[in-house]
């Protein structure tokens, strides 16, 4: 899949957000400058390997190492580019030929390289750095489009827990000895990674919504946002209430640790041999989707986050600004931050991985963990549903459920064509039923009582926008048959 978009990116040629870079033995000078435009402007992929006409020189079989290597420890040098980021090189080939593949995402932060200002249009990387008006737009448009960029002069550093940012500090020593915040002060640890900022509109200056939210005490956040929450719910014997919850408002370091308690107190664990070591299956899925709801969320939105178990699956939402509509694909999707500035904290401290990596992680563990996929919806209210191994007796409920809708040819092919989540009305002239009523009583709520077919809205069911999945159908089987 990754050799058919390297493909399609290079018959698109150089543009916005496509750059080739031929880099045949060492890399270009410039490619850290076109990585600081990307983070400047709105991201985009930067192909080593390939030169301007797009014919694919690849390179040097002996160089391919040193040059991820170079680049690696470069992006991660503030001293080159600053603040620092995190980007992860691909090799893939083309006609016998390897070229290193990176995405660069669209960064909440205005990057420099080397101290200079780069930005990027249709032609290519120009520097900015002198362009008072064009530096000056290029703040103002990071701090409107990404909210965690919000400041607030009023927060002090005693309105934060240094407690937590000693633990920060800590695991982030763990993740890498010798990590530049060990020799920091709790403020140069917090400005160093973006979470004190100058408003270039106003003049002000301080800690920002993000260093509120990771690292603020349990006041002074829900003084700032009133209405943030995070809700963890256990419905397993009563579905219209609840057998157990935690409802969390705290920090979101402290909100991750105790959305993993309560996986860990409500969830069974599968090991799985990865390798030569086993692994928990339901820790590597579950620490994608309790850092999906924290990172990826739309603060200002008052919707509260939801993460639901149920008997058959864990469902989520949160609020968000949708990149696209519709279900996301590990084969076809862009990565793009929403909270940048977050995501870097928790991947410092271990609690997240490069951008993009946790949606194939996802995929790939719970296949594993249920046999089959989870289903991820990016609409206003992001959704995450991922299925989970029915056991005892409601297993054998629903095998024999499944068993005798199987012999229905036209459950059967409903449960097929739903693969991809369908709208009522598509469900029903695909079967070819024109009585709405009738589809309603006698063909739709059966299959949703029986646990057959899924609402991606759970909580308006009436809702417009409301469409239907069968989610315990085996990946592929249609193939198979």
């Amino acid at each position: 899949m990754r050799e058919k978009r390297v493909q399609a990116l290079i018959g698109q040629g150089e543009g916005l957000r496509v750059e080739f870079k031929k880099c045949k033995a060492v890399l270009n000078r410039d490619v850290y400058e076109t990585v600081c435009a990307f983070l400047n402007r709105s991201g985009g992929d930067l192909l080593l390997g390939v030169e301007d006409d797009g014919t694919v020189a690849g390179i040097d079989a002996g160089q391919v190492q040193r040059i991820k290597n170079d680049f690696t420890t470069a992006v991660n040098n503030p001293q080159k580019i600053s603040p620092s980021c995190y980007l992860s090189v691909e090799e893939v080939v083309i006609a016998d030929k390897t070229i290193l593949s990176i995405y660069v995402p669209e960064s909440s932060q205005v990057h420099r390289c080397n101290g200079r200002i780069f930005d990027r249009n249709e032609d290519g990387d120009f520097d900015i750095t002198n362009n008072n008006a064009l530096v000056s737009e290029l703040f103002l448009r990071k701090q409107t489009t990404y909210s965690e960029n919000r400041i607030y002069p009023y927060v002090s550093l005693d309105d934060l827990r240094p407690d937590v940012i000693a633990r920060a500090r800590k695991l982030a020593h763990i993740q890498r000895p010798g990590h530049p915040w060990q020799e920091m002060d709790d403020f140069e640890l917090l400005k160093s990674a973006q979470l004190y900022m100058k408003d270039y509109q106003t003049g002000k200056e301080g800690f920002t919504l993000a260093a509120v939210l990771l690292f603020g005490r349990d006041e002074v956040i829900l003084s700032v946002l009133p209405h943030f929450r995070t809700d963890a719910i256990l419905r397993r014997e009563n579905l219209d209430r609840y057998d157990d919850r935690d409802d969390i408002r705290t920090n979101l370091i402290d909100s991750y640790d105790r959305l993993m308690a309560f996986v860990e107190k409500h969830l069974p664990d599968k090991f799985h041999q990865e390798k030569d070591q086993r692994i928990s299956i339901r820790d590597h899925i579950f620490r994608e989707v309790a850092g999906n709801i924290l990172i990826h969320r739309e603060y200002l939105n008052p919707f509260p986050a939801k993460f639901i178990i149920e008997p058959q699956r864990v469902y989520t939402e949160n609020s968000n600004k949708p990149h696209g509509y519709g279900p996301i694909s590990p084969a076809d999707f862009s990565p793009f931050p929403k909270n940048p500035a977050i995501a870097k904290v928790f991947k410092e401290i271990g609690r997240a991985d490069e951008l993009g990596s946790g949606v194939r992680k996802l995929f790939k563990y719970g296949r594993i963990y249920a046999g089959a996929d989870p289903l991820l919806i990016e609409e206003d209210i992001f959704k995450m549903i991922v299925p989970l191994t029915v056991q005892d007796t409601v297993q054998d409920t629903v095998q024999a459920t499944m068993q005798a809708a199987m012999q229905d040819e036209r459950t059967q092919k409903i449960l097929k064509f739903c693969r991809t989540p369908r709208k009522r009305g598509e469900i029903q002239e695909f079967i070819g039923i024109g009585n709405r009523d009738y589809f309603r009583k006698e063909i739709l709520n059966p299959l949703l009582e029986q646990g057959l077919l899924h609402p991606t809205i759970p909580d308006k069911l009436t809702s417009p926008k409301q469409r239907y999945y069968s989610g315990l159908l085996q990946p592929g089987r249609e193939e198979s048959e």
